[in-house]
């Protein structure tokens, strides 16, 4: 009988000592979650603050409340329905947005990860001397760049055709700042990826091709994710080459046009149509995210484990 109260004691101090200390945890636990909501106010705001001034018929430039007197969408129709002066439609525009985002997009990826892969699992002469000339274009500004592209680019003319003044030059030029991040990023992933499972796969008669397409691509798909995710917002989002390069109004983007709605003073913009144009401009990223968040986490899930 002594015996089991002596045993039963310890457990007992445990079990109080464990009571005592739920109320720091619970208060640890409060004082993070109204953290975490301070910090989720702090981001939603300026957005909320968007969307009121885009259904604001008074066109303030700082609207007094989140629900605005009168509220309404007329400012999305006007977007939608002439975004600028010139005789250019929206859909137009985002046309021109979405081709330079996709080029972009796939040829980053495309080569990216094909020079990522050479340079991850391949020996050949010069490999060193090429990667830190990769990692010396990474590091400059991407600005410093478009005096000799708009050079380069300006060189090619087939007949009335142009290359820097449309929307490929564009393309290329932007193409040429993403890929030293491309393939910095998806060769330090490559390499974590064991090459036993390529040796096993040679073993059993594949060749190095197949080893890429079925066993590389399929394990790199987060990485292949965050590059084309990344690609496509810089695609989407690009102003400065394309305000340089191009000169035809049917060639803008929708950056352009939501530049030129600003005006000289700040009583000569119309906030409301500004604050609709840059929500609608907002939405393409958001979607692309929302459909690449799923590879982005779940390919973390993807191993060369059978059964």
């Amino acid at each position: 009988m002594t015996s089991s109260v002596k045993v039963a004691a310890p457990a007992v101090a445990r079990s109080a000592a464990a009571t005592r200390r739920r109320p720091s945890g619970l208060g640890r636990q409060l004082a993070l979650q109204i953290l975490c909501l301070v910090i989720g106010l702090t981001v939603i705001f300026p957005v909320l603050w968007v969307v009121a001034m885009s259904v604001d018929p008074r066109n303030l430039q700082r609207p007094d409340s989140l629900f605005p007197p009168g509220a309404t969408l007329d400012a999305y129709a006007r977007v939608l329905a002439k975004p600028t002066q010139n005789p250019v439609s929206f859909l137009q525009l985002a046309g021109n947005s979405l081709f330079l985002a996709v080029v972009i997009t796939v040829a980053s990826v495309t080569i990216g990860v094909l020079a990522a892969y050479a340079f991850s699992r391949m020996t050949f002469r010069g490999r060193e001397a090429l990667m830190i000339g990769i990692l010396a274009v990474l590091m400059l500004p991407a600005v410093a760049t478009i005096a000799p592209l708009f050079v380069s680019l300006n060189k090619i003319q087939i007949g009335t055709f142009n290359l820097r003044n449309s929307l490929l030059g564009v393309a290329i030029a932007i193409v040429s700042s993403q890929l030293p991040f491309a393939i910095w990023n998806m060769k330090g992933y490559l390499d974590t990826i064991p090459k036993e499972l390529e040796e096993a796969a040679i073993v059993d008669g594949a060749g190095r091709f197949q080893t890429f397409i079925r066993i590389i691509l399929p394990l790199a798909t987060p990485v292949l994710a965050v590059t084309a995710l990344f690609a496509f917002i810089a695609g989407w989002t690009e102003f400065i080459i394309s305000w340089i390069f191009l000169t035809k109004p049917e060639t803008f983007t929708l950056a352009m046009a939501l530049n030129g709605m600003v005006g000289q003073y700040a009583s000569s913009t119309p906030w409301s149509d500004f604050a609709a144009f840059a929500i609608l401009f907002a939405f393409p990223p958001i979607v692309a995210y929302a459909l690449l968040q799923r590879f982005i986490v779940g390919g973390l899930t993807v191993g060369g484990v059978k059964g």
